[in-house]
């Protein structure tokens, strides 16, 4: 059913912010493809493997603090899906604050727009691609 395939899709677009704030990287196998290609800010991430690599290493870098706890936090907005049998693209907008110590008190990261291609795999959809369009900072 579609509406229960978008809600599904929805609810995967966020596990990935917290997964990624919280530093969950072995909860981002329930949120990608084994072949997902990830396209961020710092380049290009191909596979599983890659971008748990790639993404443990953004929160290292943004974690000044030592805190190893949300050194920033992802907020999604405004998800759009369309779904057409176990493929479904979506976008929706990222509100990126950033919570580690700074020269810069404004807690506003950046300001982005996810273009996701999602797939279904055993039953579950996952993200099969996403590019990360910056639209302020960064």
């Amino acid at each position: 059913m579609p509406l229960l395939d978008i809600e599904e899709i929805r609810q995967l677009r966020i596990r990935y912010a917290h997964c990624l704030d919280s530093a969950d990287f072995e909860g981002l196998e329930q949120v990608f493809t084994a072949d997902a290609v990830v396209a961020v800010t710092t380049g290009e991430m191909v596979g599983l493997p890659a971008i748990k690599a790639g993404l443990a290493e953004a929160y290292r870098l943004y974690d000044r603090d030592g805190r190893k706890h949300y050194p920033f936090v992802h907020a999604i907005t405004n998800h759009e899906v369309s779904v057409t049998g176990s493929e479904a693209t979506g976008r929706c907008y990222l509100i990126d604050f950033e919570t580690a110590s700074k020269p810069d008190p404004a807690p506003l990261l950046l300001l982005g727009i996810y273009a996701d291609k999602y797939r279904r795999v055993s039953g579950a959809w996952r993200i099969a691609a996403t590019r990360l369009d910056v639209v302020w900072g960064g």
